[in-house]
């Protein structure tokens, strides 16, 4: 089974980012890590949300339109990638 975990990485530069890693889980989990992750971290913060279950492809992008998050998918190794931008109202994914 995946590990599932969460961290930050703090960079004066950038915008911190918070790491999901969802790989190995099921929808709505990815979804509901997302969401408890974003109630704690303060507008502009980066999310990036590492998924293998298909429906997150849905899943992931619907929560992000019902928040007006932007957020951008890519693929990389068998994962979808998300990163999301938390207060964010510009959307880059896929429709």
């Amino acid at each position: 089974m995946a590990s599932i975990g969460c961290s930050c990485l703090p960079n004066s530069a950038t915008p911190s980012v918070h790491l999901i890693d969802a790989r190995g889980l099921k929808c709505p989990l990815p979804v509901l890590k997302t969401e408890k992750a974003a109630s704690t971290l303060p507008p502009g913060t980066l999310v990036e949300v590492r998924a293998t279950d298909p429906m997150a492809r849905i899943d992931l992008p619907v929560f992000c339109r019902q928040q007006g998050y932007a957020f951008e998918l890519r693929e990389e190794e068998a994962a979808m990638i998300f990163t999301i931008t938390l207060g964010g109202a510009k959307e880059n994914g896929p429709r």
